[in-house]
């Protein structure tokens, strides 16, 4: 199975290394990521000027653009064989509950949902560890295992990995997101020349991070498996608004 291999954190950073020195054993793998970190940067894409692509040495392909463009480009035009699946990661910190709306491992993943196997991002619990052989194992063996993958198309596996070893993850449990409670203020600083500007504060806690979510599996030592989709309709509220517009 050809794979494409991509992330936020860019080409450089050690989370895809490690993912892509695990999986090359035995998938056909190409690397295409961004060439900086591009944290926070969700879904969005490159319009206002052309990318520009450079193959590495190590023949790993990188975009001086997000990780959107990244597989957007794969997918269209640079992977030499077609790719059946993308795998995002591996993120340097988790991506949990919220987190999934920013998060650029997580857009990586989706937008390979046009492909024929569920796109998978994997993220990493980051307590200083840096476990990231844990975490592309977990990808590996849930490669491996075909009926827990095959899902409808357009299926993202958003995957959280305790910063563990191997030995001491307590298993796999399929979750839902949680919530987190808003996050801190933004710090305000001035520039050298005295003009006011601000850093984007921490995320807040995990509020919603009971027994089923993606936080409370992961306390407790288990990998987190949540299944999402682009659809993000309220399906349950249509009735009430078709009701209330014809009032």
């Amino acid at each position: 199975m050809a794979l494409l291999i991509s992330n936020d954190d860019g080409v450089n950073a050690e989370g895809i290394q490690v993912l892509a020195e695990v999986l090359a054993n035995a998938y056909d793998i190409q690397v295409i990521a961004p060439d900086r970190d591009h944290s926070g940067a969700s879904g969005s894409l490159t319009l206002g000027r052309p990318l520009r692509v450079t193959t590495l040495r190590n023949g790993y392909v990188c975009v001086d653009g997000t990780p959107v463009d990244s597989v957007h480009l794969g997918i269209s035009s640079l992977c030499k064989t077609e790719p059946e699946r993308v795998v995002s990661g591996i993120n340097s910190h988790e991506n949990l509950g919220d987190d999934v709306l920013y998060s650029g491992t997580v857009a990586a993943a989706i937008e390979g949902r046009f492909l024929n196997k569920p796109a998978i991002a994997v993220s990493l619990v980051n307590r200083g560890h840096h476990f990231y052989k844990t975490a592309a194992r977990v990808v590996l063996d849930l490669l491996n295992n075909n009926k827990l993958l095959n899902l409808p198309a357009k299926t993202v596996l958003n995957i959280n990995v305790p910063d563990l070893p191997y030995e001491q993850l307590k298993g796999v449990k399929v979750t839902r997101l949680g919530h987190r409670s808003k996050g801190l203020a933004p710090e305000k600083i001035s520039d050298p020349r005295g003009r006011e500007r601000f850093w984007i504060a921490a995320a807040g806690e995990g509020d919603d991070a009971g027994p089923g979510t993606d936080f409370y599996a992961v306390a407790n030592d288990f990998v987190s498996v949540t299944p999402i989709q682009v659809d993000m309709t309220r399906h349950e509220s249509l009735a009430d608004i078709e009701t209330w517009l014809e009032e």
